[in-house]
């Protein structure tokens, strides 16, 4: 593996580093959770999925369908420990299903 010099960043080190002095971390945790759905639903659940917003540790994700919306409702508990298994208690507090 190649040695890093002193100036020298990985990628991701660089771009987390600039989410923090810009204030986007949560857009990057957001991706990175909506990047967890895709692998962990099939494609007919993830694509019920329209849109996914993180803000002060709310996770507000918006459905299409107002059937998907109530099956996400009743596992929000599990699906809230899923992604906080993955990007970390703190980041996640709450979840809020909303539809479309």
């Amino acid at each position: 593996m190649k040695k890093i010099k002193k100036r020298e960043f990985q990628s991701s080190e660089l771009l987390q580093s600039l989410a923090k002095i810009y204030h986007f971390e949560d857009k990057l945790k957001a991706f990175e959770i909506k990047d967890f759905l895709k692998e962990y639903l099939d494609d007919t659940l993830f694509n019920e999925i329209n849109d996914i917003h993180l803000k002060n540790k709310i996770l507000t994700i918006t459905i299409k369908s107002p059937l998907a919306n109530n099956d996400f409702r009743m596992k929000k508990t599990f699906f809230l420990r899923k992604i906080q298994s993955v990007v970390g208690e703190d980041v996640v507090k709450e979840i809020v299903f909303l539809s479309r």
